[in-house]
C-alpha cells in the first residue's frame, strides 16, 4: 500500500498484512510488515509504549470497536528497520462486512494515524462465530422438544446449554441463544421465571436478580443462571443459585471473550 508518510519522530510506512479468516468475536492472528520511518525507535513495555493494534470501521467510516487488542513489540525497532510482527485481532461483532483499520497507537498520548499517518485498511467480511447447532444438559424434555428452533445431540453441537431438573425454557429460547453465539458471544445467559405452586408464582428471593423483563444488559453484575456456552470456551464456574448451574462472566471488558446477558432468554422453573 502507498500512503503518505509523515517526517518526524513517529511515522510508519506499511509493507502488507496477511488477513486471516475472522469470526465474530473471536480472536484470530494476521501478520503485519511494517517499517519504522520515523526518528526515534519504538519501543513496547508492560506499561505503555508503542504497540500494534487496531479498529472496527462501519461502512461509513464510524468506528464500531476504536480500541482493538494491543499487541506489544517484542524488541526495540529502530529507525528504518522493517519487522514482521503477529496481530492479535478479535472479530468483530455482530457478524457482517466491515472495514479493519490496523495502527500504531503510543499508549495514553495518541494514535500514529492522529498525527498524519495512514492505518492500514482492509474491507473484511466476519463470519458468524458458530453454526446453528445448540445441545442442552439437562432441563425438561418436553419443554425442550418444543423449541423453534431443534437443538441437536451434543457430538453434534457448536454451543452446549447446561440447564437442571425443572428448568423449562420457552420456545423461543433456542433461537435466541444461537442468534446471540452466531453474532460472536461465548457465553450466553437469560432470566429465570418463578415457580408456579397450586396456581400462584413462587420465586425465591435469591433469584431475584434475574427475575424477567427487560432485554440486554450490559455489564450485568450477577453469574449467568442456566448458560450456552460455545464448545472453544472454559468458562469460570461458581456456586450454583437455587440450584441452577452457574457461571462468571469474563472480568477483562476490553480482552475478555464477549459474553451476554438477555432477560428475553428466558427458563421457567416447573415446582
Amino acid at each position: 500500500m502507498s500512503s503518505p508518510v509523515p517526517k518526524g519522530p513517529l511515522a510508519v510506512r506499511w509493507h502488507g498484512i496477511e488477513l486471516p479468516r475472522f469470526r465474530a468475536g473471536v480472536v484470530s492472528t494476521a501478520v503485519a510488515t511494517l517499517e519504522n520511518a520515523g526518528t526515534s525507535a519504538w519501543r513496547s513495555t508492560e506499561e505503555g509504549g508503542i504497540r500494534l493494534a487496531y479498529h472496527w470501521l462501519d461502512d461509513r467510516g464510524n468506528p464500531i470497536v476504536w480500541d482493538g487488542i494491543r499487541t506489544l513489540l517484542p524488541e526495540p525497532v529502530p529507525p528504518g528497520a522493517t519487522v514482521e510482527l503477529p496481530l492479535r485481532i478479535r472479530g468483530a461483532l455482530p457478524a457482517g462486512r466491515y472495514r479493519l483499520a490496523v495502527d500504531l497507537v503510543y499508549e495514553g498520548r495518541l494514535w500514529l494515524s492522529e498525527i498524519g499517518n495512514a492505518w492500514w485498511p482492509a474491507d473484511v467480511d466476519v463470519e458468524p462465530r458458530i453454526p446453528r447447532a445448540l445441545a442442552a444438559r439437562g432441563g425438561d424434555l418436553e419443554a425442550l422438544a418444543a423449541q423453534e428452533e431443534p437443538l441437536v445431540p451434543e457430538d453434534e453441537a457448536a454451543a452446549i446449554a447446561y440447564l437442571a431438573d425443572g428448568v423449562a425454557p420457552l420456545p423461543d429460547w433456542s433461537r435466541r441463544v444461537l442468534d446471540a453465539h452466531e453474532q460472536g458471544y461465548a457465553l450466553v445467559g437469560g432470566s429465570v421465571a418463578a415457580r408456579r405452586r397450586l396456581g400462584l408464582a413462587r420465586r425465591p428471593s435469591a433469584l431475584a436478580p434475574w427475575a424477567p423483563g427487560g432485554g440486554r444488559v450490559p455489564g450485568f453484575p450477577h453469574p449467568l443462571l442456566c448458560p450456552s456456552v460455545v464448545r472453544d470456551f472454559e468458562p469460570t464456574w461458581t456456586d450454583p443459585v437455587e440450584g441452577l448451574p452457574a457461571v462468571l462472566p469474563p472480568d477483562d471488558p476490553h480482552y475478555g471473550e464477549p459474553w451476554l446477558y438477555d432477560a428475553r432468554i428466558a427458563v421457567t422453573l416447573r415446582g
